[in-house]
């Protein structure tokens, strides 16, 4: 039934796509029962999953960044003379094909390790990969976490329920109070920037860290609680990014579930920091690089990514070189978070622009033009600092109670299974009247459907 479900939630959005989504799970079964059948024949399984990741893949490109790379080709030659009459094409990117495709890369990677068994069941693989509530934005489960479960009886658990639905109301707040308030403004002045000053870029970019949280986190939260109510736990995705104290914290608690990824199957093969200190700022930086070119075909996807490691390059060259170091107390700690917050902030002009020619506009006037300021409606600007405002307190409570009961960050989730049935129901309807009070139910799509 969950097969059946999750292919009919995903084939809503384009139903020929289910047969990409089919025949993906279909090379993942065969590649990985390929990979175990030939395990004492290293050279032969080698081939196989090289073949199978190598059509992966291919499927990931052909839909996601052939267009760019054909209009770049084609593009080249004519600035060169050498035009071609090449009709102009697009392809419909299929809803999560990022999201699926790095979920199997990832078990056939893991089943050539013998870190899993390759599953025997066709059907529970393709139920690995198309399990609705994280199918589409993520998070990018791993095969051992996700497969036990799927084989494992789920009973009914009135507190699993509860802990589930709190994480969809407050998903649901970040995306409707939150994320839905903030485009606008943010969309307002990124569309038209050549008639913003400064200062309104700034508050737009300041606005759109809050929007992408609220939005890719809150899908993250509605994902993750659905599953809890059935009795799965999936990873946790955002672990209170706003309060990292450097930009290597941030990426533990930011997009947790393809930071780790990145970190198992990109950063550790390449040699990690196992070696000479330059290929080791090489290999953060190239990892980094990496996620934004996961993230899309664009030149701002690219030097997104290319910013974000270059930033983390840099701190392990100074952590590994520098004798300075701040002491450790309230003071510096809440200095690292608003440094680490405006070098993120800086970096998400890069993501937010539709282009480097618009990033450079939007530097270069957030650095030089503060003649003018716009935020609009007074009562729409206190609106969204007030959301902005609930949000990061609950933030901060979840940091706290996890620092003061010994908890890894963004572990307090996983603990909401213990709390009573009062404090539950007062969190419900606390975040349901603030969904009532301020929610704007005209949404546009989840940012993440895109990726």
């Amino acid at each position: 039934m969950l097969l059946i479900a999750s292919f009919y939630f995903y084939m809503n959005w384009q139903p020929e796509f289910g047969l990409l989504l089919a025949g993906a799970g279909v090379i993942t079964w065969g590649g990985a029962r390929l990979i175990e059948y030939y395990a004492d024949k290293p050279i032969l399984a080698k081939r196989i999953l090289s073949t199978t990741i190598i059509i992966l893949i291919a499927a990931l490109f052909t839909f996601k960044y052939l267009s760019f790379f054909a209009d770049e080709v084609f593009g080249f030659l004519v600035r060169y003379g050498l035009a071609m009459d090449v009709p102009h094409f697009e392809i419909l990117l299929p809803v999560g094909i990022s999201f699926f495709t790095f979920q199997a890369l990832g078990y056939i990677i893991d089943v050539r390790r013998s870190t899993i068994r390759a599953e025997k069941s066709l059907l529970t693989v393709l139920l690995f990969l198309a399990f609705f509530p994280q199918l589409v934005a993520g998070p990018i489960e791993r095969a051992k976490d996700l497969l036990p479960q799927f084989k494992s009886r789920h009973i009914f658990d009135f507190s699993h329920l509860m802990a589930g639905l709190e994480m969809m109301a407050l998903g649901y707040f970040m995306k409707l109070c939150v994320a839905e308030s903030l485009s606008p403004y943010v969309d307002r002045v990124y569309d038209n920037l050549a008639v913003y000053s400064g200062l309104d870029i700034l508050l737009a970019t300041f606005f759109f860290c809050f929007q992408i949280f609220s939005d890719f986190g809150g899908y993250s939260l509605i994902a993750i609680g659905a599953a809890r109510c059935m009795g799965f736990r999936l990873t946790q995705n955002f672990r209170q990014p706003y309060l990292a104290t450097s930009v290597r914290d941030f990426w533990r608690r930011w997009h947790v579930s393809l930071s780790r990824w990145l970190s198992d199957y990109v950063y550790i093969p390449l040699g990690g920091n196992r070696v000479r200190p330059a290929r080791h700022y090489f290999n953060i930086f190239i990892t980094l690089f990496l996620s934004g070119v996961w993230h899309g075909a664009d030149y701002t996807f690219f030097a997104w990514g290319a910013y974000h490691g270059s930033l983390q390059a840099a701190q392990a060259a100074w952590h590994k070189k520098s004798r300075f170091h701040l002491p450790k107390n309230l003071f510096t700690t809440i200095l690292k978070i608003l440094m680490t917050f405006f070098l993120v902030l800086l970096g998400r002009v890069f993501f937010r622009s539709g282009s480097i020619g618009d990033s450079m506009i939007a530097f270069r006037k957030i650095f030089t033009e503060h003649d003018s300021f716009h935020p609009g409606s007074k009562i729409l600007f206190f609106e969204r600092i007030l959301m902005i405002v609930i949000l990061m307190a609950i933030e901060c409570r979840h940091e706290w109670i996890e620092s003061r009961l010994g908890l890894p960050s963004g572990s307090l989730t996983a603990a909401r299974s213990e709390r009573s049935i009062y404090r539950s129901a007062f969190f419900l309807t606390f975040i349901i009247l603030l969904i009532v009070l301020f929610g704007n139910f005209n949404t546009s799509p989840f940012i993440y459907f895109n990726f």
